[in-house]
């Protein structure tokens, strides 16, 4: 019987080994200290002008077993990585690291971020995401630096040799 409301959960869903794969990964050790007190949520910057990001809801939702509800979102993203949560953390939750850990649980199982998928044909083709042109290097020169290479060809025998894809949809 599936869920008629997002408000739901049927506990046949909940993947009850989420949490401990959660903290056998480095940065993640600490999940389970959370007691959800909101003080991550309170200071963080994301949180203020982005209402669907809470790290509180986030690792409870972890900790109840929402695996797919967590890898296939898109707030996982949204962490900014300024540490304000972790640093006001009365448990010593590592806040930051577990949104790292998810972000890298995500990937593992197949939830790649558009915004990923967008950056993989640049990196591919150049071996960077920003293009660089003669005019690049001509403001490097001025400023007494050296000339960067328009296209890093290691970078696509990189991506030949391991068979890396770019994802489709």
């Amino acid at each position: 019987m599936q869920a008629t409301s997002k408000e739901f959960v049927e506990v046949s869903q909940l993947d009850n080994k989420f949490r401990n794969e959660i903290a056998k990964e480095p940065g993640g050790e600490r999940i389970a200290y959370c007691f959800a007190c909101g003080t991550c949520a309170a200071s963080c910057p994301v949180r203020a002008v982005e209402e669907k990001y809470n790290p509180r809801k986030i690792i409870r939702m972890a900790l109840l077993g929402m695996k797919k509800e967590v890898l296939s979102s898109d707030f996982i993203w949204l962490c900014s990585s300024c540490y304000s949560c972790q640093e006001r953390c009365p448990q010593g939750v590592k806040i930051t690291e577990i949104m790292t850990v998810l972000k890298n649980l995500a990937i593992k199982n197949g939830y790649i971020h558009p915004g990923l998928v967008q950056q993989i044909d640049p990196i591919k083709n150049m071996g960077r995401i920003y293009e660089i042109d003669e005019f690049d290097n001509r403001k490097r020169e001025k400023a007494g630096l050296p000339e960067l290479p328009s296209k890093i060809e290691v970078v696509e025998k990189i991506f030949k040799v391991t068979g890396l894809k770019v994802p489709t949809g």
